[in-house]
């Protein structure tokens, strides 16, 4: 993740529907592929200029537009010029830094939500956004770059598997909705596997390798919070059926959704308890190793106390001493610090304090 707000001060006051790209340019060209399905047939498209399309002639068909990359403002207003779409809402397609929402324009739903996915290597999340416009027979989806992770939905639309050509543009929706939230499982499962391998690496070592890795995934799991976390709302408010461009049928599949996505996020609260209760780990850790240097040293300290003394009597060298005299003074005095020093340490031994 790059950073933690991209930048819209490029846009400050400029007047509002202004088609200005915020975010990263993840492809050089817009690609623009269409369906255009019924139950018994499917037309697929594929063109990089919207001056080529045209709008099926024929009623009973759906329309199912994908465009990947949202950088080229003349392609973002073709689109809005032929199905007649709200500046505001082609200005939030190019803004690639809004939360998850839904807003109701009456003819059609524009829903914002994000996708996830969990590298390993750098140990890194990256978050793109997904816009999705859903109308009464159509359904524009614009992706920030060309991914795949809409290519079961097209081998469905393509090869007519399941019921997805049998019912209306709203179930369409529901099936990339669902393609995006099934993701942020694979997501937690990989997230998971890593805090777990770090949380064993904690156990046996405290170097400074193991700390930038939990504050990594700390910092991680918050943008993984704000992506996922207003989704709820959107699902909460499909499912209610507040529009009559989800129709009862779907409601259920809406349902399904809000409850996976109930899962996930419980999933991202679980994850960041157990990196807060890593990080004491790890605090604890370094002080306990810190604490077990500081006994020793102490220890060694305590033992040569009593002989520095005893040296340091017999290092006064008064000429009236009654030990200077004596021929065995040395080796009794050696003797002496000796018998203090092991009786010192067998004394520390039975108190257990080492």
């Amino acid at each position: 993740m790059t950073g933690i707000v991209k930048k819209r001060s490029v846009k400050t006051g400029l007047l509002p529907g202004s088609l200005i790209h915020i975010g990263e340019k993840k492809e050089s060209t817009v690609k623009i592929r269409c369906f255009e399905y019924n139950e018994e047939r499917c037309v697929e498209k594929s063109f990089d200029d919207m001056k080529e399309y045209e709008a099926p002639k024929d009623k009973g068909y759906i329309t199912w537009l994908n465009v990947s990359g949202v950088h080229q403002v003349e392609a973002i207003e073709r689109i809005g010029e032929i199905f007649h779409l709200h500046p505001l809402l082609l200005e939030d397609t190019m803004n690639t830094d809004q939360r998850p929402k839904l807003e109701d324009y009456g003819d059609y739903l524009f829903i914002v939500a994000k996708t996830i996915s969990f590298h390993r290597i750098d140990e890194a999340i990256k978050i793109e956004q997904i816009s999705i416009v859903l109308g009464p027979d159509y359904v524009i989806t614009f992706e920030e770059g060309d991914g795949d992770i809409f290519d079961v939905v097209r081998e469905r639309v393509s090869t007519g598997k399941g019921r997805i050509r049998k019912m209306a543009a709203d179930y369409l929706a529901y099936s990339l909705i669902d393609v995006i939230v099934d993701n942020y499982f694979t997501a937690m499962e990989e997230i998971g596997e890593k805090i777990e391998t770090l949380e064993d690496e904690l156990v046996t070592t405290t170097g400074q390798t193991a700390l930038r890795s939990i504050q990594h995934l700390k910092r991680e799991m918050i943008f993984l919070r704000r992506s996922i976390w207003p989704l709820r709302e959107v699902m909460a408010s499909l499912e209610r059926g507040e529009t009559c461009l989800i129709s009862e049928q779907t409601h259920v599949y809406m349902r399904d959704i809000y409850d996976h996505v109930i899962q996930v996020m419980d999933s991202v609260d679980t994850f960041r308890d157990m990196l807060s209760g890593m990080l004491d780990i790890y605090l604890s850790s370094v002080s306990n190793r810190l604490n077990e240097v500081m006994k020793v040293l102490t220890i060694i300290a305590t033992i040569f106390m009593p002989l520095t003394f005893i040296a340091g009597v017999y290092g006064m060298n008064f000429k009236f001493m009654p030990e200077l005299n004596f021929r065995w003074g040395y080796p009794a005095i050696l003797l002496l610090m000796a018998g203090v020093a092991v009786y010192m340490v067998e004394y520390f031994r039975k108190k257990k304090w080492f």
